[in-house]
């Protein structure tokens, strides 16, 4: 999965950011533990959730 950045994240609609956060929990639920692919969808859900924070929303 690529690294979704919280810049990227911030120009995406509520309704984008609620299916990118299930793609992206999926992906890390997925992959090898020790794979980038994992490394990165936690990531990416970490910086999702801090994007919908900031909007006031919950995943």
């Amino acid at each position: 999965m690529k690294l979704l950045t919280i810049f990227e994240l911030a120009a995406k609609p509520d309704r984008e950011l609620r299916a990118l956060y299930r793609e992206a929990f999926n992906e890390a639920a997925r992959a090898d533990r020790t794979s980038d692919d994992r490394r990165n969808a936690l990531a990416s859900l970490a910086n999702i959730l801090r994007v919908m924070s900031a909007r006031g929303m919950h995943p």
